[in-house]
């Protein structure tokens, strides 16, 4: 009997190592990077205001608890998500939080609703949509993400360039942008400078990251 009730502490101390690697903000900002594609611990530091150091000690975190995998490639370490179950893992936990805290939905409110209440276009609609030419589809991540993975046909502008580029975007169709994940705020922001100068514009339901683990497909380079 003991020894059933020491596998079984066993076996709940493993499942605690991993809720402790979920439990921090830094960590789940760093997993929604690596969702994206694989990356370098100096890229990690830089998208995530944090320093080498910090950011090195918090992946290895993510790694000892098989969130994450690195590998060395000379005198740099690149980490990935370590499969598309950790995501499915983060968006049940999305999806507890916004059902019991209260205050995930206020945020929510305060910071992307606020900026685009319209219905976000679903994934299949898209894919639809987008074998009948009928719309343009825009990827607002760094070129760096953007080469790992896309959508298809997708084009790539960082939001920083929009302005600028605007040129590349054809007004005759609908554009759909897309960023990193349901709570990205670089698509909403998008969506909003379009529609201030004219265009049609949507937001893509979910990012790269839901679109990959739907199983539809992705391009590269």
């Amino acid at each position: 009997m003991s020894r059933t009730i020491g596998e079984k502490q066993a076996l709940f101390t493993q499942l605690a190592s991993v809720a402790r690697a979920l439990g921090s903000a830094i960590r789940l900002e760093l997993l929604d990077f690596l969702a994206q594609g694989e990356r370098t611990v100096e890229s990690l530091a830089k998208v995530s205001g944090l320093s080498i150091a910090n950011t090195s000690k918090h992946l290895q975190q993510l790694r000892h608890a098989g969130l994450a995998q690195a590998r060395r490639d000379g005198v740099h370490v690149y980490y990935r998500m370590s499969g598309d179950d950790v995501l499915e893992a983060i968006k049940a936990l999305r999806l507890l939080a916004r059902t019991r805290l209260a205050e995930v939905d206020r945020l929510i409110e305060n910071y992307l609703a606020s900026k685009d209440d319209m219905e976000p276009v679903a994934a299949e609609e898209l894919m639809a949509r987008l074998k009948g030419g009928l719309v343009t589809v825009l990827d607002v991540r760094p070129p760096e993400e953007f080469a790992q993975g896309h959508l298809p046909k997708a084009i790539n502008v960082p939001l920083s360039e929009l302005e600028s580029r605007l040129n590349e975007l054809p007004r005759g169709r609908e554009v759909i942008a897309y960023c990193r994940g349901p709570w990205c705020v670089l698509s909403f922001d998008a969506v909003s400078r379009l529609r201030q100068k004219g265009y049609r514009a949507r937001r893509l339901e979910g990012g790269l990251p839901e679109w990959r683990s739907s199983g539809l497909p992705l391009a590269h380079g």
